[in-house]
């Protein structure tokens, strides 16, 4: 069974709590979606978030393929960090941790996505040549999306990095 985890650092020049409306609102998710996901949320977007807090959403993550997507907000400290679990959708396992941290010119977002794919060995073979590039393609889309609405730090670089075990 080989998992695989994609770690994203960003800084911007807002406050803590700028960071969490933002992010903690799960409408804002599609703002920071590329539109070729055909990403639209079905139901559970209309609550501010709290564990247990399940949302359901399509997404097109590859031309041709739609699917359905069923998360779950299982574990949430307003203002320092949020956890979302697939509970049906494209992934074997999907564990998305999101973290909050002020920093001397704003906050730094963090998020930590520990991830399996399924169909075992096909999976496994289609991560390099296909999710992997997504994934990278998508969390780059959301940093300039965020610098857009946002602003960036200047001299804090941000970091992304996929790995497997």
């Amino acid at each position: 069974m080989k998992l695989y985890q994609l770690h994203s650092k960003q800084a911007l020049p807002i406050t803590k709590k700028e960071a969490w409306d933002f992010l903690s609102s799960p409408a804002n998710l599609k703002v920071i979606t590329p539109n070729h996901m055909g990403f639209h949320i079905l139901s559970g977007a209309e609550r501010p978030m709290f564990p247990g807090q399940i949302i359901q959403y399509t997404v097109t993550p590859f031309p041709g393929y739609t699917t359905k997507w069923v998360t779950e907000i299982t574990h949430v400290i307003e203002g320092e960090y949020f956890v979302d679990e697939q509970r049906f959708g494209p992934y074997a396992l999907w564990h998305h941790k999101h973290f909050l941290k002020s920093i001397e010119k704003g906050v730094e977002m963090e998020d930590i996505i520990d991830y399996k794919l399924p169909l075992g060995i096909f999976g496994q073979m289609a991560h390099p040549l296909l999710v992997k590039k997504q994934l990278t393609q998508i969390f780059k889309y959301r940093e300039q999306k965020l610098v857009e609405l946002f602003g960036k730090v200047e001299n804090l670089p941000n970091e992304l990095s996929l790995k497997s075990f």
